[in-house]
């Protein structure tokens, strides 16, 4: 079994840049992929970037490429979201999902989730 907890949401501008993470516990998240994905109210889940944890190997959508970057941190068993010149179309709840074997951008896939972070980008 895998935990997850984001933590790293809030409020910024326009422009405004905000990081979040990705905690695991109960093991190692060696082995997995690691994606996060946002949800805006009244709006389905959409794939926002994932990790091969092993290999650093990376997707990220088209929407936020250039904006975001998601990365690992082995040492701290974390994955982290970078978020650079944010927009308010970004305004959602994040989550991060965790599943073993090969990259999906379906959510579906995904057995481990967090309970998600709010993200609010507005002036």
């Amino acid at each position: 079994q895998v935990q997850l907890v984001e933590s790293g949401g809030g409020s910024v501008q326009p422009g405004g840049s905000l990081r979040l993470s990705c905690a695991a516990s109960g093991r190692t998240l060696s082995g997995f992929v690691v994606a996060w994905f946002r949800q805006a109210p009244g709006k389905e889940r959409e794939f926002v970037a994932f990790i091969n944890v092993n290999a650093g190997i990376t997707v990220h959508a088209k929407s936020v490429a250039g904006r975001f970057t998601i990365s690992r941190d082995n040492a701290k068993n974390t994955v982290n979201l970078r978020m650079n010149t944010l927009k308010p179309e970004d305004t959602a709840v994040y989550y991060c999902a965790a599943k073993s074997g090969s990259y999906s951008p379906s959510s579906h896939e995904y057995n481990y989730w967090g309970q998600g972070t709010q993200v609010t980008v507005s002036s």
